[in-house]
Parts: structure tokens; C-alpha cells; sequence
């Protein structure tokens, strides 16, 4: 994670899912643990970008993708993500 990434905000996958351009005016998505703002990029527009939905972490998916990781370099990063603590890990 890159020094400036650390002090980003945190959010759930749950929370992640309502910036999917439907639910909320926001359209992200994740990419290791990053969290990226693509509202204004027009192949994102309704939530969608070919096969792949905004909302979701999209790290396993970037390997069948036609470009790199470097494409998340032109979109804000607006937070971290984080799994949610399950309820048998606080006993």
C-alpha cells in the first residue's frame, strides 16, 4: 500500500456494493484493497464497463482485463477496503 493510501477511509464490501452507480450517485471500485472513484470515466457510465459491474473488487478480474493495473492510476483513490470482522473472531 502506498504511503498516501494509509490515511484513505475505510469501507466493507456492503458498503462498497452501494457505489455501483444504481443505489448511490457514486460508481466505484476496488483494486487490492484500494478503493477507486470511476464516476467520471465514460466506459464506466450505469455501473458497467463490459463484463464487470462497479461495486465489486475488481482484483481477481484485472488478469483476463486488456490493460494493466496502471489503468487505476488516472482515478482517485477515495478509500481502503476492508473485510468485515465476523462475529466467532471477537470471542
Amino acid at each position: 500500500m502506498l504511503p498516501e493510501h494509509e490515511s484513505l477511509p475505510t469501507y466493507t464490501l456492503s458498503q462498497l456494493a452501494l457505489r455501483n452507480g444504481a443505489e448511490k450517485p457514486e460508481i466505484w471500485c476496488a483494486y487490492q484493497g484500494i478503493i477507486y472513484n470511476v464516476s467520471k470515466s465514460r466506459l464506466w457510465r450505469n455501473g458497467q464497463h463490459y463484463e464487470h459491474w462497479a461495486g465489486q473488487d475488481l482484483s481477481e478480474e484485472l488478469e483476463d482485463a486488456p490493460h494493466t493495473a496502471r489503468v487505476f492510476d488516472k482515478f482517485e483513490a477515495v478509500g481502503r477496503l476492508i473485510e468485515p470482522v465476523k462475529e466467532d473472531e471477537n470471542e
